[in-house]
């Protein structure tokens, strides 16, 4: 739970670091992520205390005098630890590093603190500088205290000043630590609102409290008392704690602890309850875990809404695939083609030579060649391709319409997923960086697809081929068909077209319009072997269908276009998994049953 909790923490700082987005950039959201900053500095320190404590048989008792600024804090330090150890100041921000004093325990008893605050190092009090913040100190108290019990006693910078903000996450540290909280106002201070957000956030640890009003006047303490109460009231729902009521001595210019109260931290002492840390350490992380995963869970719906548009997307362009090309009367040419091999098995030999003189008449006509020449090839160069594809095969996945369709639908599909997206940019963060990322990979997505289908096609004419020689050898099994059809098949019209879209002359729109073509295919569909050949259309169409949706939308496609979020940058979103979220609320549900709760 550690590692989650610092691994969010670092996302949001990374998130707020970040002035590139301008939803990040608003001051509502800037507020918002800073205070579930501190909250998860609150945390982290948090379950690390409860790491100090399971580590220590006897825990070192910690007490933490906490207030705003100039409300007498490190005036107070000294006097409870009955010495001048605590530096004081007239002047605001004075003391800005946490600052522990060990009193009727020694240092060499605290040395598990340094683990606790991590990443803060711990210095000697002279070692302390204004121009570090990720530093702590603890001190050795020599005179002994009435007033305190054996402990650490920590003086801490104020949460209110204007530069408290640099120096904030040392302030959570040493409040997260205490056992027991010493919360000093003074008469001018005790209603501010950081006040009272400070101890509305501290409610959930349940730490023992003292309350000290400081700097106070004779005959206002009534009046204050009241209204303090009531404030407490407002902002916390336990029992309102003890008030101690400080006046300024004249000579040292100290509050006066009063004879009646020396005993008080003594007794409060005796509410810690080490062994209800680990509850207590739940209730904090379920009391903003929801709000904490606002964002995390707000990109896994902008992915789950992601996978679910591009499988929209997808299903759309397959049926647009399917109505405008392998449903289409007139644009479907694969079958066709089929059926051209199919008059190639059927040739007679003894007709070869008059075909070959035939051919010299038809091969390349002027449509063709229209075709070919902004293409910027010959027929001598494609019979020689280093591919070494057949020239029918590469002629056709150059002209074919199906192929331009597919580069069609694929254009298309990418163009409706990126209006969809900007439809939503101003909604989600993600959502617009994913626009970003999709506008700037669109050429590349479309180059591979346009490959892709080349791949495929040309692949594909063994499924031709194969579907060509099923027809032939249906026929064989009916030798009255095949004669029939043979006899049309050596009529000058079938045989040159079959010849020469064999070997490259003819374009297969050409083919489909051809009268011969269409009196074979109208023979086939009409002889005892019709349904088979329709039986082999479909199924040729199947697993055409089934090809192209796995290797080109679904491979080539939808792939690619699912692993776009990956691209997305770390520092300007959450990155945060689902099955690192499901690992982490699991932790969270299976700690009620842990070892420390028992």
């Amino acid at each position: 739970m550690l590692e989650f909790i610092q691994l969010l923490k670092q996302r949001y700082q990374a998130t707020l670091n970040d002035s590139s987005d301008r939803h990040y950039g608003n001051e509502s959201v800037k507020t918002n992520f800073q205070q579930r900053i501190d909250q998860l500095i609150l945390a982290e320190a948090f379950i690390r205390k409860g790491q100090l404590i399971d580590a220590s048989k006897k825990p070192v008792l910690q007490i933490a005098v906490v207030g705003p600024t100039q409300a007498g804090k490190s005036s107070l330090a000294n006097v409870l630890l009955n010495s001048n150890a605590a530096g004081i100041s007239p002047l605001a921000g004075y003391t800005i590093h946490p600052q522990g004093f060990c009193s009727g325990i020694s240092t060499e008893d605290c040395t598990g603190l340094q683990r606790y605050f991590g990443r803060f190092q711990q210095l000697q009090q002279s070692q302390l500088s204004k121009e570090r913040h990720d530093c702590y100190s603890l001190t050795q108290n020599s005179i002994n205290s009435e007033i305190l019990p054996p402990s650490v006693l920590w003086d801490t910078p104020d949460f209110d000043s204007i530069d408290s903000a640099t120096y904030r996450e040392g302030v959570i540290r040493a409040v997260a630590l205490a056992d027991v909280i010493v919360l000093v106002v003074s008469k001018e201070k005790y209603a501010d609102q950081s006040v009272w957000d400070i101890m509305t956030a501290l409610e959930a640890l349940h730490q023992p409290t003292i309350i000290c009003l400081n700097k106070l006047i004779a005959g206002s303490e009534p009046v204050i008392i009241q209204s303090l109460q009531e404030k407490w009231r407002q902002a916390r729902s336990d029992q309102v704690p003890e008030i101690v009521s400080l006046y300024y001595q004249k000579q040292g210019g100290l509050p006066i602890w009063p004879e009646a109260k020396q005993q008080l931290l003594h007794q409060v002492t005796n509410k810690v309850a080490h062994n209800q840390h680990a509850r207590h350490e739940l209730t904090l992380l379920k009391k903003h875990w929801q709000a904490w995963l606002e964002p995390v869970t707000a990109e896994h719906k902008a992915l789950n809404d992601w996978t679910d548009l591009v499988d929209l997307m997808i299903k759309q362009a397959l049926d647009s695939y399917q109505t405008d090309y392998l449903d289409h009367p007139h644009h479907y040419e694969t079958f066709q083609l089929a059926m051209t091999q199919l008059l190639s098995l059927m040739e007679l030999p003894g007709l070869a030579r008059i075909l070959a003189g035939t051919r010299q008449v038809l091969t390349w006509p002027a449509k063709q060649l229209m075709k070919l020449g902004q293409k910027k090839s010959s027929f001598p160069s494609r019979i020689l391709s280093t591919t070494g594809a057949h020239p029918l095969q590469t002629d056709l996945s150059e002209s074919s319409y199906e192929i331009a369709l597919l580069k069609q639908i694929a254009e298309h599909t990418l163009i409706q997923l990126a209006d969809k997206l900007l439809d939503k940019a101003d909604q989600s963060p993600w959502v617009r960086q994913l626009h970003s990322v999709l506008r700037n990979q669109r050429p590349e997505i479309l180059l591979t697809f346009s490959h892709a289908a080349q791949s495929y096609h040309l692949s594909f004419q063994q499924d031709v081929d194969s579907a060509a020689h099923r027809l032939y050898y249906k026929l064989q099994e009916q030798p009255m068909v095949l004669n029939s059809i043979r006899a049309t098949r050596t009529t000058a019209d079938a045989a040159v077209i079959a010849l020469t879209l064999h070997m490259g002359g003819i374009g297969l729109h050409d083919l489909v319009i051809a009268p011969a073509m269409l009196t074979v295919t109208s023979l086939l569909a009409e002889s005892a072997v019709g349904s088979y050949m329709h039986k082999v259309e479909a199924e040729l169409k199947q697993n055409q269908l089934n090809t192209v949706k796995q290797t080109l939308f679904i491979e080539t496609l939808r792939n690619r276009l699912l692993q776009l979020p990956e691209q997305l940058s770390i520092a300007t979103h959450f990155n945060i998994s689902p099955d690192q979220l499901h690992a982490a609320e699991l932790q969270l549900t299976e700690k009620r049953h842990g070892l420390r709760l028992l």
